[in-house]
């Protein structure tokens, strides 16, 4: 058999990992491995041959040594071309060009989509690897990268609280996550802020002034509020000047954190999940499974259908948001 691979969408810590786990998965099974450059960008394009710049034969020694590194040795993309009809029947054609009987996408809910609209016109095996900082995929409970993705925004956080200490300040800190406040929510319970502005809660500026104005009368010195760049109240510069017009007592600052999340070494947790899932993918292919995506939930290796990771809105754990409450006080 031989089995194609590519990462599509923003990349995400444990990329790496997972790559190198299919690779060396299928390996050891007998079976080829094609590494798919540029995502599906890469897979679209005209006339697509093996051991080319695009496509080639991977082999054990070519994923030694990158399990510790953030990014993807494939290269990602994201790709408009794909998005229509004519640059799906390429990548289908592109597919049957490569002699490629099995395919596994690892990225977000694009990547997903694509993998299922893919699957719709391609007669391959197709087993999806959910890899995105924003954990909003349904069908896991965890994807890859989101771990390191906190950990590096808590990381900043612990930086700007000094800051704010000393100065007697909110700082509103903005996160990725334009339609998933999972990132925002975990960020702000680990690092210890008062609140987290998510997409799925209308923002309300009033209430955050009040909660500042009393937790000021308990003796606190600093504030720190995590925001989603997805939320409605249009990140977290527009909130600053939405809490200055509400009348907040503390000077405000804002900081985007931007695409300093999505690098970086990935932790410990983020590597193995990523091995995990890639390893299961291929175990799944070779099972015959097709049009699922591999995950864990509660401690376990599952598959979910394609449709189903990019149909539903994974929704926030309330036990979290109301464990944040309590804890802003």
């Amino acid at each position: 058999m031989r089995i194609g691979v590519l990462c599509s969408g923003g990349d995400a810590p444990g990329m790496n990992a997972c790559l190198r786990a299919v690779v060396r998965s299928a390996i050891s099974a007998g079976h080829d491995v094609i590494g798919l450059r540029h995502g599906y960008q890469g897979l679209s394009q005209e006339g697509l041959v093996n051991d080319s710049e695009s496509a080639w034969t991977l082999d054990a020694r070519s994923v030694a040594h990158i399990v510790q590194h953030g990014g993807t040795m494939l290269h990602s993309s994201r790709c408009q071309s794909f998005a229509s009809q004519a640059g799906r029947e390429r990548a289908a054609e592109n597919l049957r060009r490569l002699g490629i009987d099995a395919l596994i996408p690892i990225g977000g809910d694009g990547t997903l989509r694509g993998a299922a609209e893919l699957a719709a016109i391609w007669t391959g095996q197709i087993i999806g690897c959910p890899a995105t900082i924003d954990n909003d995929v349904i069908g896991t409970d965890f994807t890859i990268g989101f771990s390191t993705a906190v950990e590096t925004a808590v990381n900043c956080i612990d930086k700007l609280r000094d800051t704010a200490e000393s100065h007697q300040r909110l700082f509103l800190v903005e996160v990725m996550g334009r339609h998933s406040g999972y990132l925002a929510l975990y960020t702000a319970v680990a690092a210890g802020a008062e609140v987290a502005c998510v997409p799925e809660v209308p923002v309300d500026a009033k209430a955050i002034v009040e909660l500042v104005s009393e937790l000021k009368r308990r003796g606190k010195q600093s504030f720190i509020v995590v925001v989603s760049e997805g939320g409605e109240q249009g990140g977290a510069a527009a909130l600053s000047r939405q809490l200055e017009q509400a009348g907040c007592e503390f000077p405000t600052r804002s900081v985007a954190l931007g695409h300093i999340q999505r690098g970086g070494t990935p932790t410990p947790a983020d590597r193995i999940l990523g091995t995990q899932l890639g390893d299961f993918a291929v175990q799944s292919i070779l099972d015959g499974a097709t049009g699922m995506m591999a995950g864990q939930i509660d401690g376990e290796l599952v598959l979910s259908p394609l449709a189903r990771s990019i149909e539903e809105h994974k929704p926030l754990p309330n036990d979290l948001v109301e464990l944040l409450r309590r804890m802003s006080c």
